[in-house]
């Protein structure tokens, strides 16, 4: 067991669980929201603490294929920085990306996996398929990276590596958009190196690409994800839904329940629920966006996570700040 100590800060609960009218559990986290000038407009747990941002980080890492000096843009852009679904334009256009440069999907370091969207899993499952590298929802963001180092003649096979001339340029692409440094490097779950950085650090980096000047590479990659959202998520995913019916808005989740999303005036907000459940997220970011003043009918759609009893709605994830 962990001993307390006078500055250990016990997360918020940012979630509870209520079934039957009987609150039966609840999530704890940790989550910052940004005013317009970038201050700190309200803090709950420790938005300071580095935590790893996971697929959040993908904008930055899409910014880094850029800055190596390839010519993305359009759907292409936006699946670099992709969690995507695994529907059939998401597969498509990865294959198509690879065979542009010369790649083929046996050059992908990512590992094996079914799509990420669970009706596209049972659908794929029914054709007949297995696991794929090209199916595993980070394999846009893996094609961009081997497609830079095709460009600039770096090792193929150690594309991952920390030391890597490509995962420097992410390294410090992360540090600058956040604005500090970066607190201690792993392995996500892509096997890409991750960079961990503060919630706080990571609403700035939101912030940095909205407001980027146009043509830079954080402004390029906010404005491809924000026209083409479908190939940032999918049909059926929350960042997609919010990027297509909010107008600027730039969202993207990550795992282990981790979300950051700016709005076009560098309002910005990043939460992370610390027991990395996904039922919380929905619920958390809801009630995030409405206290960054955010009203529209998708937040509703956003926000619903119904608890279910004999196949019947009984209860719900509701948001607790």
């Amino acid at each position: 067991m962990t001993a307390m100590t006078p500055d250990t800060v016990i997360p918020p609960v940012l979630a509870e669980v209520v079934r039957s009218g009987f609150v039966e559990g609840h999530h704890r986290g940790s989550l910052v929201v940004l005013a317009a000038d970038g201050s700190v407009e309200l803090a709950l747990g420790d938005p300071a603490a580095p935590v790893f941002p996971r697929s959040s980080n993908k904008p930055m890492q899409a910014a880094a294929v850029l800055r190596a000096g390839l010519d993305l843009s359009g759907e292409r852009l936006a699946l670099a920085a992709a969690s995507h679904s695994g529907e059939g334009f998401h597969l498509d256009l990865v294959r198509k990306m690879l065979a542009e440069h010369g790649l083929t999907p046996d050059d992908l370091q990512t590992p094996p996996d079914l799509p990420l969207d669970p009706t596209e899993a049972e659908t794929y499952l029914a054709a007949g398929h297995v696991r794929e590298r090209v199916t595993m929802n980070c394999s846009g963001k893996h094609a961009a990276m081997l497609a830079a180092c095709r460009l600039n003649g770096w090792d193929e096979a150690t594309y991952l590596a920390p030391a890597h001339p490509l995962q420097r340029l992410v390294h410090d692409g992360v540090e600058a958009a956040a604005g500090e440094p970066v607190a201690t490097v792993g392995t996500d779950g892509c096997g890409a190196p991750l960079m961990a950085i503060s919630l706080t650090g990571l609403a700035r980096a939101f912030r940095t690409f909205v407001l980027a000047e146009p043509g830079t590479p954080e402004r390029r990659v906010a404005d491809a994800m924000r026209a083409h959202p479908e190939y940032v998520a999918g049909t059926r995913r929350p960042d997609t839904w919010l990027m297509r019916e909010v107008p600027g808005v730039l969202s993207k989740m990550g795992a282990e329940a981790v979300q950051a999303v700016a709005l076009p005036d560098g309002r910005a907000l990043a939460f992370k629920v610390d027991d990395g459940a996904a039922r919380a997220l929905g619920p958390v970011l809801a009630r995030a966006l409405r206290l960054l003043g955010v009203d529209a009918p998708v937040v509703d759609r956003i926000g619903s996570a119904p608890l279910l009893g004999g196949a019947e709605r009984v209860g719900e994830v509701r948001a607790a700040f």
